[in-house]
């Protein structure tokens, strides 16, 4: 196995992009995310290929982004709110690839798929799941919110609003219930169904899939769907660089116990 954090080989008629931070649960660190820029880039631009399947190495798709303890000059964005809106757009930039790209990007997703790795889910065109994936934006209990309000234009209102204001998270069943993925798979299968369904869908011809894929986003940015995401990003950037109670007490955890320790404090308060 490589040691890139992100991975790109062709399969037939099939680009497949592969997280490959296993050992961090595929958290989204600056040279991943710099490394899947890439990535979407060289798969929207190759003529061999049609379909972009996205997937990840280990256990879980993608646990969000990478929060544990970095250089004070590397988390200086948090200290205003200019300077969160510009850091945060460069990540709801990122999101929002899969939407703008020219081919139809499929998510292969197990384990964790939380915050920011839920958000760019949801903005990829299909979506198979591993039974044992687990959706969901639990940034909320720790006085931040995803760049990205998308969840409510793909499950609805209400459902969004439980999920994003509780911080909860989904199964695999419940995601498919609500319209969060399209199948649901066996553990053990993923990896082959997922590319049978990708290399399926590049039986179509890339100017079909091409048009289709551009009539839908027409239609969805004419009702505001792009709006919405930047009008979120106005509204929850400046609290990145907003001091709360829990949020202080969050990162402290974080600094002095790691990151896991502090998302394990927070959980315990709601399982009461």
């Amino acid at each position: 196995m490589s040691d890139a954090v992100v991975l790109y080989e062709l399969d037939e008629k099939v680009s497949v992009i592969t997280l490959n931070r296993p050992q961090k649960l595929n958290s989204m660190n600056e040279e991943l995310k710099h490394g899947l820029l890439d990535a979407f880039a060289r798969a929207d631009a190759d003529p061999a290929t049609s379909v972009v399947l996205l997937r990840a190495e280990g256990r879980s798709f993608c646990a969000g982004y990478d929060i544990s303890p970095k250089d004070p000059a590397q988390t200086a964005w948090r200290t205003d709110p200019i300077k969160a809106h510009r850091y945060l757009s460069g990540d709801l930039a990122l999101e929002m690839v899969p939407w703008n790209m020219k081919k139809p990007v499929i998510a292969s997703v197990q384990g964790h798929v939380l915050g920011g790795g839920c958000e760019l889910v949801m903005l990829c065109d299909l979506t198979i799941a591993a039974e044992d994936a687990t959706f969901g934006e639990p940034e909320v209990r720790f006085s931040a919110v995803g760049p990205a309000i998308v969840m409510p234009a793909i499950i609805g209102y209400k459902r969004a609003r439980e999920l994003l204001y509780f911080g909860d998270t989904i199964n695999a069943s419940t995601a498919l219930s609500y319209g969060m993925v399209n199948r649901v798979v066996p553990r053990a299968e993923l990896k082959s169904a997922s590319l049978k369904f990708a290399k399926r869908l590049s039986l179509i011809s890339p100017e079909a899939l091409y048009a289709t894929k551009l009539a839908i986003n027409r239609g969805a940015d004419a009702a505001g769907f792009s709006q919405r995401l930047n009008a979120g990003l106005d509204v929850v950037a400046p609290l990145y660089a907003t001091k709360t109670e829990l949020g202080v007490k969050f990162r402290e955890i974080i600094e002095q116990e790691g990151v896991p320790a502090a998302v394990k404090w927070r959980t315990a308060q709601f399982k009461t």
